[in-house]
């Protein structure tokens, strides 16, 4: 037995007071890309200058309005950057840069060497203040703690003298979820009578679950307690910072809204240390799945995908909300007919509300309607593999031939695995368009005779029987009935057409018909499908006649 009694619980907040449960998102919050600090210090290589730069422009095409660019007295590299930013002009006069710096006096003096010539920035300073912190890193009392706090304050102040542009300072009281609540109050209102912001001039502070310690409730709970207590709160942009180490940061950022959360920093896809940063893009696509306008341009999820895993080396995860190359496909026989279904009923009703089930959202609103919503192997059904012939090829099949035709695609998927479209195009023409063995259709000769008000079609029919060509002709109600009757009588055979569709395949003047006849032959009771296809909707209707009649008569029926 695993040994869990080596580990306690954490604490939770008694705060039956709470208010967010009963709230709703109702706007996006002010987003800070943090990709190219906290993102950046996690890759495995991490990115050189071109790459950020790449990466930065990226963020600013989506609409980041505060992108935290690094911790330039950190290294030559990350200094560089920065510079790099300046000197090319690309920094956009909306865009706030923000910089990250420990609260110490030659690494506060370097930061601003480096944002000289920047007109506006967020300078962010933090020190750890949770408990086990002060008693294992820093060996400190919580007055010592908050005297740090309180320095870095002065030193920013300091430096601030000789900087020609506007700063926003932004306070960190770094590994929150594992600090007291009071003191994270205690330290937090220090800082912000030693800095003095206004609510014309607010500072940030951001309380950041730099480890993700329990369940998002206990820290929309923590977030809450504080924004009601923090003093001058209308001067005050709160800010989080969630990681998501038990896999919960999207909902900790959502519920952090709730509590009264004004601003989410994360990153691109969730990068960053351990098990990452909270991810961005999937909190703003679920805004968007909700009818909330996200505030960012994100609806070319292929482009932010691939600039992202070209400069930072990772991989998205198939799975990955929204972005993952499977997460719009199914495979499930069940949710694939659902699929087929919801599409059908939005063309039919002309609704201008998404309402599909198993889609949040419509992939193409996202630049995703080139890839499969719905791809084929042995746990489809018949409703995927008919979604594929209408959506890829422009075949309607009728629902009675939806499963005849999966049972098909079935055997080919259980003995090699996944069945691409092209694939099930390709068995569907050898089973159905190209049946020409052992009678071949080649052409027909209709006449129209009327008497008495009734019409009579005589059908004089050429085909081949085994390669040897033959002719025949027959008589009924219309072209189908004369062909049926035609063919019972040349071969011998006993048939009836149990239903009948047609359709266009494709518009304009070269368009072609496709026809599907369902019949059963009388002496065994064997019932398929065949289809023809033609420019001529009889030489469809007489191909499918055949189709049929090679499905049910060939040797190897």
């Amino acid at each position: 037995m695993m040994n869990y009694k080596r580990y306690q619980r954490v604490p939770v907040v008694n705060y039956p007071e709470r208010e967010w449960p009963n709230k709703e998102i109702e706007k996006a919050p002010i987003w800070c890309s943090v990709d190219l600090r906290d993102g950046n210090q996690a890759l495995v290589e991490p990115m050189v200058v071109e790459e950020k730069v790449e990466m930065f422009n990226l963020l600013v095409k989506m609409g980041f309005k505060e992108i935290e660019i690094g911790f330039p007295a950190a290294s030559q590299i990350e200094f560089d950057f920065l510079r790099q930013l300046v000197e090319r002009n690309l920094i956009p006069d909306d865009v706030v840069v923000q910089v990250l710096t420990q609260c110490r006096e030659h690494l506060i003096e370097r930061t601003f060497e480096a944002l000289q010539g920047i007109k506006k920035a967020v300078v962010h300073i933090y020190n750890s203040t949770s408990t086990l912190q002060r008693d294992v890193v820093f060996n400190m009392d919580r007055e010592e703690i908050k005297q740090i706090a309180i320095d870095g304050v002065a030193m920013v102040k300091k430096y601030m003298a000789g900087y020609d542009g506007e700063v926003i300072l932004e306070y960190s009281p770094e590994s929150f979820t594992g600090t007291e609540l009071d003191f994270a109050l205690d330290i937090c209102n220090v800082v912000q009578r030693a800095w003095g912001p206004t609510p014309e001039k607010k500072m940030i502070f951001n309380l950041p679950s730099t480890v993700e310690m329990t369940t998002p409730n206990v820290y929309a709970d923590q977030i809450e307690w504080m924004s009601k207590r923090l003093e001058n709160r209308e001067s005050i942009i709160l800010s989080v910072h969630p990681h998501n180490d038990r896999g919960t940061g999207v909902a900790a950022a959502e519920l952090a809204i709730l509590a009264g959360a004004d601003r989410i920093e994360g990153t691109l896809f969730g990068n960053g240390e351990r098990t990452g940063n909270v991810d961005i893009l999937t909190i703003a696509y679920n805004m968007f799945s909700q009818g909330i306008d996200p505030e960012l341009e994100i609806g070319d999820i292929k482009e932010i995908a691939e600039v992202y895993e070209r400069t930072t080396k990772m991989h998205i995860d198939p799975r990955h909300p929204y972005a993952g190359k499977l997460v719009f496909t199914a495979f499930s026989g069940s949710h694939q007919d659902a699929i087929n279904k919801g599409m059908h009923a939005l063309l039919e009703r002309q609704s201008k509300i998404w309402q599909v089930p198993y889609l949040p959202i419509d992939p193409s609103d996202i630049g995703r309607e080139y890839e499969p919503v719905v791809r084929i192997n042995s746990q489809s059904g018949k409703g995927g593999v008919a979604f594929v012939m209408e959506s890829f090829f422009g075949f309607r099949l009728p629902r009675g031939m939806h499963k005849e035709f999966a049972d098909i695609i079935q055997k080919i998927a259980e003995s090699q695995g996944e069945v691409a479209p092209e694939q099930i195009m390709e068995v569907f023409r050898e089973e159905y368009l190209d049946r020409k063995e052992p009678y071949h259709f080649r052409k027909c000769k209709i006449t129209d005779f009327e008497s008495k008000g009734d019409f009579t079609t005589v059908a004089v029919v050429t085909y081949t029987d085994h390669g040897v060509e033959k002719q025949f002709e027959g008589v009924g109600n219309g072209p189908i009935d004369a062909v049926q009757r035609g063919l019972e009588e040349e071969l011998g055979i006993n048939i009836k057409v149990l239903d009948y569709n047609e359709h266009a395949l494709a518009s304009g003047s070269g368009a072609q018909a496709a026809s599907y006849i369902h019949v059963m032959d009388q002496k065994s009771n064997r019932v398929t499908y065949g289809v023809g296809v033609s420019s001529n909707i009889t030489r469809a209707s007489l191909r499918g006649v055949f189709s049929a009649v090679n499905r049910l008569f060939s040797e190897e029926a």
